[in-house]
């Protein structure tokens, strides 16, 4: 049995993916310059994927780095502890910084990041999402740029995992409940 025969239904195809991360890409593009040189910060693991694809749409000078965090454990819902296992190589003083995450649910990782990022001072700070999931919200954070909101279900692929798989997958799907229903 194949991680494919674990997904319910596709709920974002291959194609429509592609075609939306290229349109985020121009309208980060749109709004950043040579000058601004970007700094990517991809929050890991879930991103990687997102990220690989939105750099190669991206026209200007930019640099990338990498935030771990964790507020999942290997359950479904999120534990609302937030950690940093990875924090950044460089100092991100005076820059132009972009936060690359694969999905924003609660809310509460995300808001843990931008606080702890604005107390290095950056020149800006953003957020690109590839998924939106405002039905979970519980911190209203302020999104600049969205791939797609997504229903209250429990998606994989394309980066995002249930404990540590199917991030291989090339799309984004439903879970069936069965798989991760005794993890929660």
């Amino acid at each position: 049995m194949g991680l494919r025969d674990d997904v319910a239904k596709v709920l974002i195809s291959e194609e429509t993916l592609r075609a939306r991360v290229a349109e985020l890409g121009q309208a980060i593009n749109a709004t950043y310059t040579d000058a601004d040189c970007p700094f990517l910060v991809c929050v890991l693991k879930g991103a990687f994927m997102f990220l690989a694809d939105l750099t190669r749409n991206l026209e200007m000078r930019h640099e990338v780095d990498f935030m771990e965090i964790s507020s999942y454990g290997t359950g479904t819902m999120s534990s609302g502890v937030v950690r940093i296992l990875l924090d950044l190589e460089q100092n991100i003083e005076g820059r132009h910084v972009l936060i690359v995450e694969d999905i924003i649910d609660t809310g509460r990782t995300l808001d843990y990041i931008t606080r702890n990022l604005q107390t290095r001072n950056p020149a800006s700070l953003r957020v690109c999402t590839l998924l939106s999931k405002p039905s979970r919200r519980e911190i209203d954070v302020p999104l600049d740029f969205v791939g797609f909101e997504v229903p209250d279900e429990f998606v994989v692929g394309y980066g995002l995992d249930f404990a540590e798989e199917y991030r291989n997958l090339p799309f984004i799907g439903v879970l069936k409940e069965e798989v991760y229903a005794d993890s929660e």
